[in-house]
C-alpha cells in the first residue's frame, strides 16, 4: 500500500516536473528560433535597402557608441546578392568574402526562379531568399543560414543535456520527498495495523474463554444453575474484561480520528486527586502496601474533570499492581509559579523497568514483562490512554525508574491564567 502511494506520488510529481521543463526549454527554443529568423530578415531587409539606394551618400553608417542601438544600423551577416537580366539570367555576384560556384548558384537561382514565392528558404542549401527589383534590374538577396542552423542545433542539445540532467536530479529529489513525506503515513499505517492485530490477538482470549464456560453449560443441560454457577461468574468475568477492552479500543480510535472532543471547564485538580486518591487507600491497606498523598489545596486546571479521573485512576491502579508488598507508594500535586506549571507525580517502589521498555511504555499493548503483565490482567492499553488524555490537556507526561527511586510517572499541565 505505502509502496504503490510512494510509487504514485513521484509519478505524478515527474509529470509535473517533466511539463514544466518542456515549456521551459520550448520556450527558450522558439524564442531562440524566433530571433534568429528575425536576425535573417533584417539582415535581407537591409541588403535590399542598400541595393535600391541611388546616393551612395546616403547609405546608412555604423554609428559606434550608440545607446541604445540604433536597429536601423546595419548589420554583419553573411549575405550575398545575384543580379538577373530579363531573362533571369545571372549577370553577376554581390557579395564580400562569399564564394559560391557556379554550378550551386544556377542551381538555387534556378529553384528561387521556378518558385512562385518572393520569399523563402532553400532548406537543402541552408539559404533564405528574397527577390526584388530595383533599377539595377531584377535580384535575388540570399542569407546564409548555416551558423544559425548551427547554434539553434547546438542550443537543442545542450537543453537536452540540462533537460534530462534536470529531470534525474528531481527524479532524485522526488524519490527522497516520497520516502520523507510519507513517513509518518508509513509508521501510521504500521501502528494501525499493529493496533488491529493486538486487539485481535486481545480479544480472542475472552471470547474462547466464554465460549468454551458456555459449551460446558451446554453439555450439562439438566443440571441447576446452583451447580454449574461458576462457569456463569467465568462467563461474566471474562465478558466484562471485554467490555473495558472494547471501550478503551474506541476511546484510542476515537482520539486517533480526532472524534474525541473534550469540553475544557475549569476544575478543581485538588478535589480530583483527593476522590482518586480515597478509595485505592483501603485497597492498598488490604494489600499490605504504603499510600502516602501530598496534594496541594486548591489548584485550578482548565481540563475535563471525567478524562483527569480516568488519567489518576490508571496511574494509581498500575503502582498498585506493580508495587511489592509492603512497598510504598507516592501521590503528589503540587505548582511551581514561576515556570507556571502544574506537576503530578505517582511514584511506587518495587523491581525498576529497564531502559529499553521506558520507552515504549506508553505503546499500545505493550509489556514490559508479558507474564508479568498477564498475571496483573493488564492488556497494555492504561499507559497509551494515559498519554493521549494529557495529550488532549496539552500536557507532557514522562517516566523513570530506579532500583533507589522506583518508578515514577511525571505529568505537567499549564497553570490556568
Amino acid at each position: 500500500m505505502i509502496s504503490k502511494l510512494k510509487k504514485k506520488f513521484i509519478f505524478i510529481n515527474m509529470i509535473f516536473v517533466t511539463v514544466i521543463l518542456i515549456f521551459a526549454f520550448g520556450a527558450v527554443l522558439v524564442s531562440s528560433f524566433l530571433r534568429v529568423d528575425e536576425n535573417s530578415r533584417i539582415a535581407i531587409q537591409t541588403s535590399v535597402d542598400r541595393n535600391n539606394r541611388l546616393d551612395e551618400k546616403n547609405k546608412p553608417v555604423l554609428e559606434i557608441g550608440t545607446h541604445p542601438a540604433n536597429d536601423k544600423q546595419p548589420t554583419s551577416f553573411t549575405v550575398f546578392t545575384v543580379r538577373l537580366d530579363e531573362n533571369n539570367n545571372i549577370k553577376n555576384l554581390i557579395g564580400d568574402y562569399v564564394e559560391v560556384s557556379d554550378q550551386v548558384l544556377e542551381q538555387i537561382v534556378s529553384t528561387c526562379v521556378e518558385s512562385n514565392k518572393d520569399s523563402g528558404i532553400l532548406w537543402d542549401m541552408s539559404l533564405r531568399y528574397l527577390k526584388n527589383s530595383n533599377i539595377h534590374g531584377n535580384e535575388i538577396i540570399f542569407y546564409d543560414l548555416s551558423d544559425d542552423i548551427s547554434s539553434m542545433f547546438h542550443l537543442v542539445k545542450n537543453c537536452l543535456i540540462v533537460g534530462i540532467g534536470s529531470f534525474l536530479a528531481f527524479l532524485l529529489i522526488s524519490v527522497f520527498l516520497a520516502n520523507w513525506a510519507l513517513k509518518p503515513v508509513e509508521k501510521s499505517w504500521e501502528s494501525q495495523r499493529q493496533f488491529i492485530a493486538d486487539a485481535s490477538h486481545e480479544l480472542k482470549t475472552p471470547l474462547t474463554v466464554i465460549l468454551a464456560n458456555a459449551d460446558i453449560l451446554s453439555a450439562h443441560k439438566k443440571d441447576t444453575i446452583e451447580n454449574q454457577y461458576k462457569w456463569i461468574d467465568y462467563i461474566k468475568a471474562e465478558a466484562s474484561h471485554m467490555s473495558s477492552l472494547v471501550n478503551d479500543l474506541l476511546f484510542l480510535a476515537k482520539s486517533d480520528a480526532a472524534r474525541e472532543n473534550i469540553v475544557l471547564t475549569e476544575v478543581n485538580l485538588s478535589d480530583i486527586m483527593w476522590n482518586c486518591y480515597l478509595p485505592f487507600e483501603s485497597l492498598a491497606f488490604e494489600q499490605e502496601k504504603n499510600l502516602d498523598a501530598e496534594i496541594a489545596s486548591d489548584i485550578l486546571i482548565q481540563g475535563d474533570s471525567g478524562k483527569l479521573k480516568q488519567l489518576i485512576m490508571i496511574l494509581l491502579d498500575n503502582a498498585c499492581k506493580y508495587t511489592e508488598k509492603n512497598g510504598s507508594i507516592k501521590v503528589k500535586l503540587y505548582t511551581k509559579p514561576e515556570k507556571e506549571k502544574i506537576y503530578l507525580t505517582v511514584n511506587n517502589t518495587g523491581e525498576p523497568i529497564s531502559q529499553e521498555h521506558l520507552s515504549h511504555l506508553f505503546e499500545r499493548f505493550y509489556r514490559a514483562e508479558e507474564s508479568r503483565a498477564r498475571e496483573k490482567g493488564g492488556y497494555g492499553l492504561g499507559l497509551s490512554i494515559a498519554k493521549t488524555i494529557v495529550d488532549m490537556h496539552r500536557g507532557k507526561i514522562s517516566v523513570t525508574s530506579t532500583k533507589e527511586e522506583g518508578t515514577t510517572f511525571k505529568v505537567s499541565f499549564h497553570i490556568t491564567r
